[in-house]
Parts: C-alpha cells; structure tokens; sequence
C-alpha cells in the first residue's frame, strides 16, 4: 500500500537583515512565496481542499492557486506588459474569476503547487532586468493608474502577508500546526 501523496518540504530562507532594496525586497517576497507553501508542507491533498473556517470558502489549496494568479497578474501582465488575452490565468477565467478558491474540490494539488512555483519563476524572470523606477501601464478597471515595479514588490510583500495568516489560521484549524 502506497503512502497518499503530501506537499513536499519547503527550506525557507531568512531575508539579510542589511540589504539593499531590490536585494530586500526580493528576499522578503520570496520569504513569502515559501511562507505559503510551507503552510502546505506535509498535507496531504485532500487537507489542502479543506474549508475549516466557516463560512469562509478559503483552503490552503485555494490560497495557493489565487495567489499563482496573482503572481501572474502583477508580474506578467503588468510588470512584462504581456496581454491578458495572451496569457490568460493559470485557474481564473471570465466566466469564472473565482475558479481560483471556488473550484479545489477536483483540483490536482501537486499539479497546482508546480504552477505555483512555476508562476514564481516566470515573476522573477520578468522583472529581472526592470529598475525599480520602471513604470508601467495599469490594467484593468482603472487604466490611469500606473505604478512603478517597487510597488508591485511592496504590494505582493503585502498580500502574501495578509494571505499567509489566513493560511496560518487555516492550517491550525486542520492539525494544530502554527508557527511562522
């Protein structure tokens, strides 16, 4: 008998604490992205579908998957200015822009944990050789706000850090783990 799979083991590493501003910002965001999967590390993938704080329809799994959407958005589609129509989202559609949290029940975890990672990758890739000063075109409902590539860093920095204690409570919920 084969052992149910479980979201791998996560190292995570402490952002410097002397840093210059791209290095933090990169280091404190990548602290983040490991934060959440690490909420993940050792469930199995069943527990990663789990809604225990009623009536939030949050679970672990949805968390993971908004976020590789947000990622997307933030990096790909603002940051590189690749077209919406071009990339699409890796679980949102029009139709249904909360496929991100609402569609977990048949969802593959680890499939879902490797776009994450992936949508990570393809985030650094396209800021990489973008100053921070970079300006870029807003999209969506509000096409006059543009914004530069620090505030994209400061702005995910921030929803990972409001996601990532959802994940905490939602995971303490499922086996009594807490912790940073």
């Amino acid at each position: 008998m084969t052992s149910p799979w479980t979201a791998p083991a996560v190292e995570r590493t402490e952002p410097r604490r002397i840093a210059g501003e791209r290095d933090s910002l990169d280091q404190w965001l990548d602290f983040h992205r490991s934060t959440l999967l690490l909420k993940c590390s050792g469930l199995t993938a069943e527990q990663l579908k789990l809604r225990p704080v009623e009536p939030s329809a949050l679970s672990l799994l949805g968390l993971v998957r908004h976020m590789a959407d947000v990622e997307r958005w933030w990096f790909s589609m603002h940051a590189a200015e690749r077209d919406e129509a071009e990339v699409g989202y890796p679980f949102g559609t029009d139709e249904r822009p909360d496929a991100d949290f609402d569609d977990v029940d048949d969802a593959d975890g680890a499939a879902d944990l490797d776009v994450f990672t992936a949508e990570c990758a393809l985030s650094r890739s396209a800021v990489a050789d973008l100053g921070l000063d970079h300006v870029v075109a807003s999209r969506g409902d509000h096409p006059e706000r543009t914004r530069d590539i620090r505030w994209i860093y400061v702005h995910m920095i921030e929803e990972y850090a409001r996601h990532n204690g959802h994940a905490d409570l939602i995971r303490e919920r499922i086996d009594g783990v807490t912790g940073d």
